[in-house]
C-alpha cells in the first residue's frame, strides 16, 4: 500500500495503523473461510467482521474509491502469493477461493459506507430541521451561522425563502427531491418540512421566482410563495417572514400564478394581519403618493369614485381628461402601481385606506 498508494503515505500514523487492522482482520477472515469449507454460508458474517476491527471514524477519513484501491492491493498481494500458500495442485482452488472472498468483502465496504451515509443523511436532515426552524422563529445571526457552517452552507448571494405545501410522505424522499431538483437548477438550498409545509431556502439564484419554479415540481398541491431575495443567510428572516405571511394570505388571490412573488401578495397579507405588508402598502404607496403632492391623491380619489372612467373623473375635478390621465402615470411612476390596471388598484385602495387609518406614521 505504502508503495502503491500515495494518498496512504500522506494519512496520519493512527488511520494508518487502522487500515492495516482491516487488512490483518481480512486475512484471518479468509483463513476462517476456508477452514469451514469456503460455503456461502455464514460468509457475509465473516466479511462484515473485517471492518468492525476499525472505529467509524475510518469511513469519514476514507473514501469508498481509497477504500477499494486498498482492497484491491490486499487481493493482488494475496494472489501473488497463491503459489507460496498453495499445496502443490490446489493453486486454482486457492486461487478462486480468493477471488469468492474478496466480492464478498467489497459488498462487506459498499454495506459501511451505505449506513455511513444513510447516518450522515438522517443527521443532515435533522440539523436541516433545526435550521429553518430558527430561521423562522428569527434566531440570531450567530445560531444560524454555526449551523449553516456545519451543513456545508456557502451563503452565495442573493438568498430566499421559498413556501408551499409538502407533498406528504417521507420527510427524507421529499427532500432528496428538492436537492435533485435544486443540483439542476444549480443553486445551494437548504430545506425543512415543518407540519404541513414544505420551507425552502435558496442560495445563488439570480432569479429567485423563476428558480422557485424549477422547484416546484418538489412541492405539493396549492400556492407556492417565493419570499423576497436578501443579501445572505443572516438576512434571510425577513424574506420567509415575508413567505410565510404570503403563504397563508395566497387563498384570497384565487387567480395568482404560482409560485408567486410575497410582495404581489400585499393586500392579502395586510388583509389578513400582517403589519409589515401595512407599512409597506402605507409607506410605499400611500406614502409615496402623499410626499409626490401636485394634486395625485385627489385625482386617485375621484377616479375610483368615477369607477375608474377617466372623463368623469376630470369632471368631478374640473380638469381635462389628459391632465387625469398624466396625474395617473404620476402615481405609477412614484408606487409602482399602475391605477389602470385592476389588481395594481386594488391595492392601491388598500394602500390609501391604511394610511389614512393610521396617519401619523
Amino acid at each position: 500500500m505504502d508503495e502503491t498508494l500515495p494518498w496512504f503515505r500522506a494519512l496520519p500514523a493512527d488511520q494508518r495503523s487502522w487500515v492495516m487492522l482491516v487488512a490483518q482482520a481480512g486475512v484471518r477472515s479468509l483463513v476462517e473461510w476456508l477452514r469451514s469449507g469456503g460455503t456461502a454460508a455464514g460468509t457475509q458474517e465473516i466479511s462484515d467482521e473485517v471492518f468492525a476491527a476499525a472505529p467509524r471514524a475510518l469511513a469519514r477519513s476514507i473514501t469508498l474509491t481509497q477504500t477499494v484501491q486498498l482492497i484491491k492491493v490486499t487481493i493482488d498481494v494475496a494472489e501473488s502469493e497463491v503459489a507460496n500458500l498453495a499445496a502443490a495442485g490446489e493453486e486454482g482452488a486457492l486461487a478462486e477461493a480468493i477471488l469468492k472472498f474478496s466480492r464478498e468483502i467489497a459488498f462487506s465496504a459498499a454495506r459501511v459506507y451505505a449506513r455511513a451515509a444513510e447516518s450522515r443523511g438522517a443527521w443532515d436532515s435533522r440539523l436541516q430541521a433545526l435550521l429553518v426552524d430558527a430561521l423562522l422563529r428569527g434566531d440570531s445571526s450567530d445560531v444560524l451561522a454555526s449551523r449553516a457552517a456545519a451543513l456545508g452552507w456557502a451563503d452565495a448571494p442573493p438568498v430566499a425563502v421559498v413556501v408551499g405545501r409538502s407533498p406528504g410522505g417521507d420527510i427524507t424522499a421529499v427532500l432528496h427531491s428538492v436537492y435533485r431538483a435544486a443540483r439542476r437548477a444549480r443553486v445551494e438550498v437548504i430545506g425543512g418540512v415543518h407540519g404541513d409545509r414544505l420551507v425552502v431556502v435558496m442560495g445563488g439564484a439570480a432569479d429567485p421566482l423563476a428558480t422557485a419554479g424549477q422547484l416546484a415540481a418538489s412541492f405539493g398541491e396549492g400556492p407556492i410563495v417565493v419570499g423576497p431575495a436578501v443579501p445572505s443567510l443572516d438576512h434571510a428572516t425577513e424574506s420567509a417572514r415575508a413567505a410565510l405571511a404570503g403563504f397563508r394570505a395566497a387563498p384570497a388571490w384565487p387567480g395568482a400564478p404560482n409560485p408567486v412573488a410575497a410582495d404581489d401578495l400585499l393586500p392579502e397579507r395586510a388583509l389578513a394581519g400582517d403589519s409589515e405588508a401595512r407599512r409597506a402598502l402605507r409607506h410605499d404607496a400611500y406614502g409615496a403618493v402623499v410626499r409626490a403632492g401636485g394634486g395625485l391623491l385627489d385625482t386617485l380619489d375621484a377616479f375610483f369614485a368615477a369607477g375608474g372612467v377617466l372623463e368623469s373623473a376630470a369632471r368631478e375635478l374640473f380638469v381635462h381628461p389628459n391632465t387625469v390621465r398624466y396625474r395617473l402615470k404620476r402615481v405609477a411612476e412614484v408606487t409602482g402601481l399602475s391605477p389602470l390596471d385592476g389588481r395594481d388598484a386594488f391595492a392601491l385602495r388598500l394602500a390609501l385606506a391604511i394610511g389614512r387609518l393610521d396617519p401619523a406614521s
